[in-house]
């Protein structure tokens, strides 16, 4: 079922885009601050918080990120070392094989930040809730309704994009301008 990968439309192209930047950003930049801590929680609020983000598919928004680090890695070495592309693209096979299943990291790390943010009982709680009817159909509905939202957001900026750009070529013909 592909719950929540309409609502992660954009949240996912928010992500790859920081992923798929980092390794550039990485080669460019002195190396970014720490993440700040995450507040400690019980281990059975983190499992919690890992059932819901399983329950919501959320591991679809970082399931490419290793290949996709990796790809972006190699290709941005390829610019720089062209001649090289046999290589790289040999290396590149090795590397996807020590570091598979790294994207894990992220479901642990998000689980850690869920559990950070609610009580164990809340999540306890969210996960009652989300096996239940109304908590099921939230699951598959609300990436609808959200993506739905985000369309009719995209839609009405265009058409309002029409109105306001109308209204300065109106202002600027009133000062004999016409643009």
């Amino acid at each position: 079922m592909k719950r929540f990968s309409g609502l992660m439309s954009a949240a996912t192209l928010a992500v790859g885009l920081a992923l798929v930047t980092a390794p550039a950003m990485a080669q460019q930049q002195p190396a970014a601050p720490a993440a700040p801590a995450i507040k400690p929680s019980t281990p059975a609020a983190v499992a919690a918080a890992r059932e819901i983000l399983a329950m919501k598919n959320v591991s679809v928004m970082y399931a490419g990120a290793v290949p996709g680090i990796i790809e972006k890695t190699k290709t941005g070495l390829l610019q720089q070392y062209l001649n090289y592309q046999k290589d790289l693209d040999e290396v590149a096979l090795i590397v996807a094989k020590s570091y598979a299943g790294r994207e894990s990291e992220i479901g642990d790390g998000m689980a850690k930040i869920y559990a950070a943010e609610f009580t164990e009982q809340e999540l306890k709680d969210l996960v009652v809730f989300y096996k239940s009817p109304l908590g099921q159909k939230l699951l598959v509905a609300e990436p609808k309704a959200i993506n739905g939202s985000l369309n009719y957001m995209q839609q009405w900026a265009r058409d309002f994009g029409v109105t306001v750009n109308s209204a300065f070529k109106a202002e600027m013909k009133k000062r004999g301008k016409d643009i």
